[in-house]
């Protein structure tokens, strides 16, 4: 590596080394499970033109720059890279007329929301209110909304980047088509991001939340569940999962969203059937701001270890059923089912273009000991097997996990395209993304 005090005298945001006061802490991801220490530095720039110093700095000095807006969807794969954090490029500028929002590279999804929905307004974000727009963005991104509105990366309109040369560029599908196909769904490999342009979305109102109900009610929720979901308008998502939390007893749970008119009455009529089933222990439904969709799961936003594991489901009929509920499901502590298709069924010019596949399969555990770190993924794997030929073998962006690479995520000719775009814009490989494309 290069001078490391030629580094701090590059930038002007924080640079921490290692053997610095704080810089394990700061090499966290958000999945502390998924530890970094081997990074050569971390960097907080201070704003793009920073990004763009470093991003020189790199280069003279021949180490990669890996960015972790949040720290969501690390690999683990930062050895003797700088790794960028982007709290500082915070931005958030909203256009209710034009119906859009730029955001910097440090934005949270929770802060758009809040800023989108004082005008009716919506982007595409996930289940988390603390996910980066930029990161998730980058990796497609697979909403609560996704089934009316396609993957996030669809509503983009342009990024601002810093290309491998430390240069700023606007990239829009006239200036570049190439590079900004990649970018939208194609992972960070190619040009460093510092804000984004993209589509809001209508918010008339929403409807949605969680019911429960102990693990034995698990058949009669799932046969409701393939129901609801078989004939779901595309304004309507419904997931369910197998919960098994330690203290408390096992369950079932069923988190929906509605977006759209009359919001209340058309979520509540479309998911009445789940009223049938007997003995709910809790319901949380109910017209809520667009806002306040990251109550509807209450996932942790402090950053917590956990194993996970995304893998798409070709169909959901009585096979995978049995092979789902024929053992509890410890030591995981969730098995989901999320239901797709939609606009995300459609055609897409996007890396990973159309999601055949109805359904997200996502497993969730946390490594209490090495004995349970070793367990989750045994068990993970016994259920797949089972499950065999229903598993696609290939998923979104986003759900790749350590061990995983993007191979599993696109199709041979859009990796074969995203790897010629690397190296024809960063043959020098100044950046290295969580799951890189390779050249």
């Amino acid at each position: 590596m290069g001078n490391l005090d030629e580094l701090r005298s590059a930038v002007r945001g924080r640079v921490l080394l290692p053997g610095d006061d704080g810089f394990e802490p700061a090499t966290q991801p958000w999945n502390v499970a998924v530890p970094q220490p081997s990074a050569a530095a971390v960097v907080e720039a201070a704003d793009a033109d920073d990004v763009a110093a470093l991003v020189r700095y790199a280069r003279r000095a021949g180490v990669a720059v890996a960015a972790q807006p949040a720290g969501h969807g690390a690999s683990g794969s930062v050895e003797g890279a700088v790794l960028l954090r982007t709290r500082l490029l915070d931005e958030v500028r909203v256009d209710p007329v034009a119906r859009t929002a730029r955001v910097g590279a440090g934005v949270k999804w929770g802060r758009v929301q809040e800023e989108a929905s004082r005008h009716g307004l919506t982007g595409l974000p996930g289940s988390s209110p603390v996910v980066s727009v930029t990161g998730y963005t980058l990796g497609g991104g697979v909403s609560w909304f996704s089934r009316a509105h396609g993957w996030a990366a669809d509503s983009v309109t342009a990024f601002e980047v810093v290309d491998a040369d430390g240069v700023p560029a606007r990239v829009t599908a006239e200036s570049d088509p190439e590079l900004f196909w990649a970018l939208r769904g194609g992972g960070g490999d190619y040009a460093l991001v510092t804000a984004t342009e993209f589509r809001l979305h209508p918010a008339p109102a929403l409807y949605g939340g969680q019911m429960l109900w102990p693990a034995a009610r698990a058949r009669q929720v799932l046969d409701v569940y393939r129901a609801v979901t078989a004939t779901a308008p595309e304004e309507l998502t419904v997931w369910t999962g197998l919960l098994n939390f330690p203290g408390t007893d096992p369950v079932v749970a069923v988190h929906a969203t509605y977006l759209g008119e009359g919001a209340g009455d058309a979520g509540a009529a479309l998911l009445r059937p789940f009223d049938g089933i007997d003995g709910r222990i809790g319901d949380t439904r109910g017209v809520l701001p667009v806002h306040e969709l990251g109550t509807i799961t209450n996932e942790p936003t402090d950053p917590s270890p956990g194993l996970t594991r995304g893998e798409l489901l070709t169909a959901l009929d009585d096979t995978v059923v049995d092979a789902l509920l024929a053992e509890p499901i410890d030591p995981l502590l969730g098995v989901q089912l999320r239901h797709v298709g939609g606009a995300l069924a459609r055609p897409s010019d996007s890396p990973h273009g159309a999601l055949a596949e109805p359904y997200v399969l996502y497993f969730f555990g946390v490594p209490f000991s090495p004995e349970v770190a070793a367990a989750i993924p045994a068990r993970r794997g016994a259920l797949l097997e089972a499950l065999g030929p229903y598993v696609a073998g290939h998923k979104p962006y986003t759900f790749l996990g350590p061990g995983e690479s993007a191979a599993d995520a696109f199709g041979a000719e859009s990796l074969a395209r995203l790897r010629a775009v690397k190296r024809a814009r960063d043959p020098q490989g100044v950046f290295r993304s969580n799951y890189p494309v390779g050249g």
